[in-house]
């Protein structure tokens, strides 16, 4: 029996409705009946903790949220155009821009990439009370919010009048936060499928939505997952009539926290002074003649004639030298806030146990603190009477934890985007230099993450990613996703336009200070735009029915480049796979790593079939893979039946075992 072409359209991917279907299928097969599912028989079979009545239970609940998490669910029906020509360095960049509404762009990219973000930055749109532009068709009227709250009925609002609890300032102001967490609500339900189950997402909010949107996260990610609430003190408003309020606040969820504490993850930074303090070492160290204690003594007396403030003098003033010229300095080893394990450490000199300190040991048990002891990370005293300490080297990497609050003025950054795109581009941008710190922090230092920003702004983001790897040699890569909200101004029509400006000359500029040891850097990206799909389709309307147009399903102005887009994000390839092209039979034949086969030429005969499949032999040949094969074909491409059959029945016999059409 011949493979049959199964439509690109059918498919459906992870934490779409068709897709979360089948999983309860395979979990529960008694609950789903011909696709459909029994609600009542899935209660039966959870048992006892299902809630038959939730309005009750504790959380956030608005109207109109449960038709937010629907859409979280839809498949993608869109696609994106490639524009290389709005590109920098399209072949062999991995940075990725998109203009389009970041809800169907991040569906589209599910599929691609669900598990494969390190880091998702967000700073979205603060609630001022304005009409959002992220309408999504399901925002509310302050009528249609009444009436899904269950506050108005067919006579009109059911509260009136001066003692109601309905005052017009807190009636206009429930419809707005509705608005506002319905825009937010799916758009974080996807973007927690395309996390990595070690990857973290920051949220930048201010205080009218913050306590709902931390609210709102612990639903997506979960109360446990909950990292820090960072506090950003920005500048100071002395116009402000009760207080100063300067500050926006970053949320941070990881999306499984057990994965980073299974995976030894610990967030540290560099001490400011770290760097200074290990050339003093050195110097020390030398001018002792490799002595400890005169090198001790000299390091002590250059941390005394530093200035008061100096953050050397505050971080370094206890560090010592080992034999062998390594500096350390002496930490505690008991347990935070008392109540740890007290067992006997036994002092390698006197072959007694060393004192216990009251608040017990840090480590859980005797195993773990032999493996520090055998490490030589223990500070012993002189004899058992005296406590240990254990050993932080200063040239370990350790580093300092991040603390939850940190103040950099926000004007710096406003200075820095007027200096690059001119005066008055775009207001308020996100500072590089914290963006740069913070995404540092949340991937572990990892010089490969992947970095999702879906509401880009003017491209900070992907600014602090170029100048991460510009500083460190990285290869991290960046997807920023943003709308195109008009604004008609310098010459710029849409935000997006600001986007991708920001990244050409952020590009050209870090390109012109790059060493060396960091010239390879990636400072390209490949540009895309939202867009209907490429293949018609057919509404249904018989006085719309056209049957010899219906021959060409592509949509007019559209390129087999455009459907190759199409096909790899309804496939879940990603982007900036590998690509290959020759010319076949009048057509393009594009080899995606040897995995992904699409050949969208028209009027293939039977003849022109066997040429085609040919070649795809030929070049699966050239570079076996051991992944399976998929070949995708234009629907419409065959001048009848027979070619078809016959080019479905050569690639069967050569092996090929997936067959798709679009």
């Amino acid at each position: 029996m011949t493979l049959d072409f199964e439509p690109v359209s059918d498919l459906t991917g992870s934490g779409e409705a068709k897709s979360n279907i089948a999983l309860l299928a395979r979990l529960f097969p008694d609950a789903v009946v011909d696709g459909t599912v029994d609600v009542d028989a899935l209660r039966d079979l959870l048992g006892d903790d299902v809630a038959t009545d939730t309005a009750d239970a504790f959380g956030l609940r608005w109207p109109g949220m449960a038709e937010a998490r629907r859409l979280s669910t839809l498949p993608p029906t869109d696609t994106f155009l490639p524009k290389p020509d709005e590109s920098v360095d399209w072949d062999t960049t991995r940075n990725i821009v998109i203009e389009g509404d970041n809800l169907e762009v991040l569906r589209l990219l599910r599929r691609g990439y669900t598990n494969a973000v390190d880091v998702i930055y967000i700073d979205p749109p603060y609630n001022t009370g304005n009409d959002f532009v992220y309408d999504d068709k399901r925002t509310t009227s302050q009528a249609e919010h009444e009436t899904t709250a269950g506050q108005r009925d067919d006579e009109g609002v059911l509260q009136v009048g001066e003692g109601s609890d309905r005052a017009q300032d807190r009636k206009a102001g429930a419809s707005l936060h509705t608005k506002w967490l319905s825009m937010m609500y799916p758009r974080l339900l996807v973007a927690h499928h395309l996390l990595k189950e070690t990857g973290v997402i920051i949220a930048s909010i201010d205080d009218t939505e913050h306590a709902r949107l931390k609210l709102l996260m612990d639903r997506v990610f979960g109360a446990e997952n909950f990292i820090a609430n960072i506090i950003w003190q920005g500048g100071r408003k002395n116009d402000s009539r009760y207080v100063s309020v300067g500050h926006d606040y970053m949320l941070i969820y990881a999306k499984n926290e057990g994965s980073l504490r299974d995976s030894g993850v610990r967030w540290r930074e560099e001490r400011p002074a770290d760097e200074a303090t290990r050339e003093a070492a050195r110097i020390a160290w030398a001018k002792s003649d490799h002595n400890p204690e005169k090198a001790t003594t000299l390091m002590k007396s250059w941390i005394s004639s530093l200035p008061e403030g100096n953050p050397a003098k505050e971080n370094n003033r206890f560090y010592e030298f080992d034999p062998d010229g390594r500096v350390f300095r002496k930490r505690d080893i008991s347990w935070p806030g008392g109540g740890g394990p007290k067992y006997d450490v036994i002092h390698p000199s006197t072959g007694l146990p060393v004192r216990t300190p009251e608040r017990g040991w840090r480590y859980s048990n005797p195993e773990r603190m032999q493996q520090d002891i055998d490490a030589g990370l223990i500070a012993w005293g002189k004899d058992h009477t005296e406590y240990i300490n254990r050993k932080t080297y200063l040239d370990s990497g350790d580093g300092m934890v991040p603390t939850s609050v940190f103040e950099k003025k926000r004007t710096s950054s406003s200075n820095a985007l007027d200096a690059l795109l001119g005066d008055g581009v775009f207001g308020h941008p996100k500072d590089v230099n914290v963006l740069s710190r913070w995404i540092s922090l949340a991937s572990d230092n990892s010089k490969s993450a992947l970095i999702l920003d879906f509401f880009a702004g003017s491209g900070s983001t992907g600014h602090a990613v170029m100048e991460l790897n510009a500083a460190d040699g990285g290869d991290r890569r960046y997807i920023l996703v943003q709308l195109d909200e008009p604004v008609g101004k310098n010459d710029y029509d849409t935000i997006a336009d600001i986007t991708r400006e920001r990244l050409r000359r952020a590009s050209k500029q870090l390109a012109s200070k790059l060493t060396i040891d960091a010239a390879n850097i990636d400072t390209g990206f490949r540009s895309y735009r939202l867009a209907s799909s490429n293949v018609r389709a057919w509404d249904g309307k018989p006085d719309q029915l056209d049957l010899l147009g219906a021959v060409d399903n592509l949509a007019a102005g559209r390129t087999t480049d455009d459907l190759l887009v199409e096909t790899m994000l309804r496939l879940g390839v990603d982007l900036i796979t590998p690509l290959e092209t020759r010319e076949i039979a009048g057509s393009t034949l594009y080899n995606l790593a040897g995995t992904l086969f699409a050949y969208f030429g028209t009027d293939i005969t039977v003849e022109r079939a066997n040429e085609v499949a040919k070649a795809l032999v030929a070049c699966r040949d050239e570079n076996p893979g051991d992944a399976d094969t998929t070949v995708v074909v234009r629907d419409t491409g065959f001048v009848d039946s027979a070619a078809k059959l016959n080019f479905a029945a050569a690639l069967e016999q050569s092996g090929f075992t997936t067959l798709r059409s679009i």
